[in-house]
């Protein structure tokens, strides 16, 4: 029954964002701030999830983020749609497979939105979106918002990293913000109460000393990271809900 009532609430309002977002767009299409703006009203949604939700910024990251960055957030399922999207800053798109495009509503608000559509499955398109992203990063002072496991890890904890924001940061020649959210596998639309979601922003990683040739040990030290941060928010997740 409280599944029911939750979606009850939830699709109609998913989509009034939706909605509401595009004719939003459609007055200032591709905006800098299109995405924040959207994603803050996404994340608004999530008490209809039953869960608290609390960002934790670094000191550094907010005086430090007058610069372009490369935002590596952990991708757990369609629930970051209200959850991790709190934590979008300011002057930040995503990249997105273009089929996204094509979901109704949503789609159409994605790319309303300035949010940079790329085709997964042809390899020189990809490295070609990384030149486009670089140039988008250099000339209009943007920062991007990626996650660098590909796909929704479901549950399978923090999947491996693939290059493409490593390479992205590396060549713009600006530094990774990791993103982590605990754990939200466990969250079940049928529980009234499903406790403390804590989102960490952590401290800016400068790139300036790594090359496109060493991006695996780059990725590999932000994993590293990313792991250890998303255990410790768990534990906390796990005191805060005793």
């Amino acid at each position: 029954m409280i599944a029911f009532v939750r979606l009850l609430l939830l699709i109609p309002l998913f989509f009034l964002v939706c909605i509401g977002g595009s004719i939003f767009c459609i007055f200032r299409p591709f905006h800098r701030n299109n995405t924040k703006t959207v994603a803050h009203c996404l994340s608004v949604l999530h008490p209809l999830l039953g869960i608290k939700l609390q960002i934790i910024r670094n000191d550094k990251v907010a005086s430090d983020y007058k610069l372009p960055t490369v935002f590596i957030a952990n991708h757990q399922n369609t629930y970051d749609l209200f959850t991790i999207s709190a934590a979008v800053m300011d002057s930040t798109v995503s990249i997105g497979k273009k089929s996204i495009r094509w979901i109704p509503f949503f789609g159409q608000l994605y790319w309303l939105s300035g949010n940079i559509l790329i085709d997964r499955n042809n390899k020189s398109s990809a490295k070609a979106t990384i030149d486009q992203v670089t140039a988008r990063i250099g000339n209009d002072n943007l920062s991007i918002w990626m996650f660098p496991e590909g796909t929704r890890s479901n549950g399978q904890g923090l999947l491996p990293f693939k290059l493409g924001a490593f390479n992205t940061a590396i060549q713009a020649g600006v530094p990774i913000i990791p993103v982590v959210m605990s754990t939200t596998t466990d969250l079940k639309l049928n529980r009234l109460n499903n406790g403390h979601v804590l989102i960490e922003v952590l401290e800016p990683i400068n790139t300036d000393e790594y090359q496109l040739s060493n991006a695996k040990e780059l990725a590999a030290h932000c994993h590293q990271l990313m792991l250890a941060k998303a255990q410790e928010l768990d534990k906390k997740v796990n005191d805060l809900n005793k």
